[in-house]
This record gives structure tokens, sequence and C-alpha cells, in this order.
């Protein structure tokens, strides 16, 4: 499938999930993240869910991270850029929706690409090549491909992998991992 096709069934398949559903499959996500090698690294980069859209509560990651005293990470995005600057994630961090109503910090502690180690990715789908759909801005892609090359990219997803989305671009940042409800997709670089 294409990605505009994708972006349509995902955000519909979202649409259906019941609130319980979000905070069950979030819970599970968070549970199997456990399971990853990840937890020796220090900066861990996440994103703060757009409840509007249905996306997996990052909360109880958030709650992992800082039970594991974790440097978190949150971003604010440039949409005259399509750039993104990250923060640090502290106690009087002021959180505020913007016209997108994307969580967003108002500002503080401003923390570079190349500190940050492990990247949750919001996504609409993916396939089993660790190719992901996002919203179709970009944001994500660039950001990524300022990371350093060993970054460890995990998608969060409620559904399970496509076979294949057709129309990847050469630019576009493929997942280590992606983590759903029903466990853990690894996926290995060509």
């Amino acid at each position: 499938m294409h990605k505009s096709d994708l972006r349509k069934k995902y955000k519909l398949l979202r649409q259906e999930l019941s609130e319980c559903q979000i905070d069950d499959f979030s819970i599970a996500i968070a549970n199997h993240l456990l399971k990853l090698p990840i937890w020796n690294y220090s900066y861990y980069h996440i994103f703060l869910a757009i409840e509007e859209q249905k996306e997996v509560n990052t909360d109880y990651i958030l709650n992992v991270l800082s039970g594991k005293d974790k440097h978190i990470i949150i971003s604010k995005s440039n949409f005259k850029t399509g750039g993104m600057i990250h923060f640090l994630l502290t106690d009087s961090t002021v959180i505020k929706k913007n016209h997108y109503n994307i969580p967003e910090p108002i500002d503080g502690i401003e923390i570079s690409n190349d500190k940050i180690d492990v990247v949750f990715v919001p996504l609409l789908a993916y396939d089993k090549l660790g190719n992901r759909v996002g919203y179709g801005k970009g944001f994500y892609d660039r950001f990524l491909s300022s990371c350093k090359e060993e970054t460890v990219k995990i998608g969060l997803s409620f559904f399970e992998a496509e076979d294949k989305i057709d129309d990847v671009f050469d630019d576009d940042i493929r997942l280590d991992y992606c983590i759903t409800p029903e466990g853990e997709f690894h996926f290995n670089k060509l």
C-alpha cells in the first residue's frame, strides 16, 4: 500500500479504539519495552501523545524512564522550518498544546541531537522492514537523520506490521524496533 492509503486506514482504525483499549494497549507496550536491551543508555527522546489522534499514551513509558533515572527529552515543533527543538523534561517544564494539539514544552534546557541515545517514534503504520508512515510532514525523518548513527529508533503502534510500504523514499529513516501490545518487532538493517 501507499503511504497516503495507509494514513487513511490507520487513522480510521485508531478512531475505532475506545479510551479503555488505548489505555490497556499503552500499558502492554510499556511492559514489552522493558524486554528490550535499551536500558543502559542515558538520553531518551519521547513524544507526548496527541489525545485527539488517539496515539499511544506515553505516560507509562515516561514513568518507566523516570523510575530508571533516565534523562527524558521532549520536543517542540517549528512548522515554519519543519524542524524540532529538543528540551530536557524537568519538574519545572511547562507543557502546552500547540494549534495542532501536540503537547510541547514552552522552553527549557535545550539538548542537541547528538546526545540522544534512544528515540521513541510516533507513527501511523509500519512495515516488516522497519519503514514507517507518519503524518506526512517529515519532522521525524529530518530529526532522525540528524541523530548519531547508533541512536536506537523504536516505533510504538497499536497494530501489527504491514507487509510492505510501496512508496518508501531514500531519505526515510527505518526503525530498529516497533513495539505493539502483542510484542516486539526487531528489524535487521541491510
